[in-house]
């Protein structure tokens, strides 16, 4: 007798829902579910600057984002003839199958391309869609308890992974396609409010980018290398001066805990140890230390700066933070927070920018320390200041507001995709929040 059980929650299925495979959901379409090209056939020496786009770790996420669509590397349209089994276009789903298991992806209907390739560290699933609704398919399988039911089958000591084998034999449940679509627009108009607030984040952000520029980096001519070299053969306008970071903020440089003392339970202060949580400009909240004896300590409002692998990734603390070995806090000592973020984001507008190492590049409190600041006479310091301040604000509440709604999602999805929830109870939580 087959199983009327949600594999995932245990309890029972609504009558009307399926419970099949992946094989079962796949297009009828030949290379609807493949694995990546083999590793060398696809490797860094048939890159090109422009063609047909590979999609790699990057351009995936295991947080509910259906794609990332940057960062991309490119082979020639010949080359990609190569591998086209391995093409993807909208409305396909990609899974990591080694590494960062948990990772799926959605490739949009509406670009920046109509095709795309995957990786050697990939997997693709073409859904035959008299059967599954993409965006229903792709909120089921990132969901945290099918990321678990996945992990669960993985292979492998040293680095994780899942094979085509395990993909084709995945559990999914398939209730009705309108029903499919009713549950993906209700959790979709959650992604589409934070996709509308991040957007007006970028627009904040690239505001206060063009504000610094023009009315500091402008005045003095380009901001001084991070290095410090050649400051003092810098000609300056009458009032302005530049001085290393040690004279306006205090650093503090983290340092590595026992991995015994930290958890993702949530019991004490957030910890991080590198940039892996950082986001856009504030990060996330993953990982916890309880035991804050001989911590290094960030407080709220202080900026978060990466001192290695990568050097000069920036972002500012929404609460008190320990920090760990990869990163340290400036904390500014004339309480113009907001400038002083700018110029650093000026200043170190791509990683790496300084340190040393022969595999990965670090920075120590002396290099920190002597990273040039250009200094605006106070009152016009004052008046950028504010005015950064405010647009910091504006974007600190649409994070904020993004990160309710992000949490309300998730509350939702496995009450969704269980049946637990009935549609119309969604639906009048969704009104309430718009």
């Amino acid at each position: 007798m087959v199983s009327r059980r949600h594999p995932l929650f245990g309890t029972p299925l609504p009558a009307d829902w399926q419970l099949l495979t992946v094989d079962d959901i796949k297009s009828t379409e030949k290379w609807s579910c493949v694995a990546g090209p083999f590793g060398s056939s696809i490797s860094s020496k048939f890159f090109t600057e422009t063609g047909v786009p590979v999609i790699r770790g990057a351009n995936l996420r295991d947080d509910l984002t259906r794609f990332v669509p940057k960062g991309f590397v490119f082979v020639s349209e010949e080359q990609a003839e190569k591998y086209r089994p391995q093409h993807v276009r909208g409305g396909d789903l990609v899974f990591t199958c080694w590494g960062t298991l948990g990772q799926v992806g959605l490739i949009p209907r509406d670009g920046p391309f109509p095709v795309y390739i995957i990786s050697n560290k990939q997997l693709k699933l073409r859904l035959n869609l008299v059967i599954a609704d993409p965006l229903y398919a792709f909120y089921y399988f990132a969901s945290p308890p099918m990321v678990q039911h996945i992990l669960g089958k993985a292979v492998g000591a040293a680095v994780p992974g899942i094979n085509l084998g395990i993909l084709k034999g995945l559990p999914v449940v398939v209730p009705p396609l309108p029903i499919q679509r009713r549950i993906a627009s209700i959790l979709g108009a959650y992604d589409d409010l934070i996709e509308v607030n991040r957007r007006r984040v970028a627009l904040m952000e690239e505001m206060a980018r063009r504000l610094f520029n023009e009315k500091i980096a402008r005045a003095v001519g380009g901001l001084p290398e991070p290095s410090g070299a050649c400051v003092q053969s810098r000609e300056l306008p009458s009032g302005w001066t530049v001085k290393p970071l040690a004279a306006v903020a205090q650093i503090t440089m983290g340092q590595a805990p026992p991995s015994a003392e930290l958890n993702v339970e949530g019991a004490g202060l957030v910890f991080h140890q590198g940039v892996s949580d950082f986001g856009e400009l504030f990060p996330g909240r993953r990982v916890f230390s309880e035991h804050l004896t001989g911590k290094r300590i960030a407080d709220e409002g202080d900026i978060l700066f990466s001192v290695r692998a990568p050097v000069g990734r920036i972002n500012c603390a929404l609460e008190r933070t320990v920090l760990g070995r990869g990163l340290a806090a400036v904390q500014c000592r004339g309480g113009e927070r907001a400038y002083l973020l700018a110029h650093l984001r000026a200043t170190f507008h791509t990683t790496d920018l300084i340190g040393n190492g022969a595999i990965y590049r670090a920075v120590n409190r002396s290099d920190l320390e002597r990273v040039p600041i250009v200094c605006a006479p106070p009152e016009i310091r004052a008046v950028i200041n504010k005015q950064l301040e405010d647009i910091l604000a504006a974007v600190r509440t649409a994070y904020s507001t993004n990160r309710a709604l992000a949490a309300s999602r998730d509350l939702l999805l496995p009450r969704l995709i269980s049946g637990e929830l009935s549609l119309i109870s969604a639906e009048r939580e969704l009104e309430a929040v718009v």
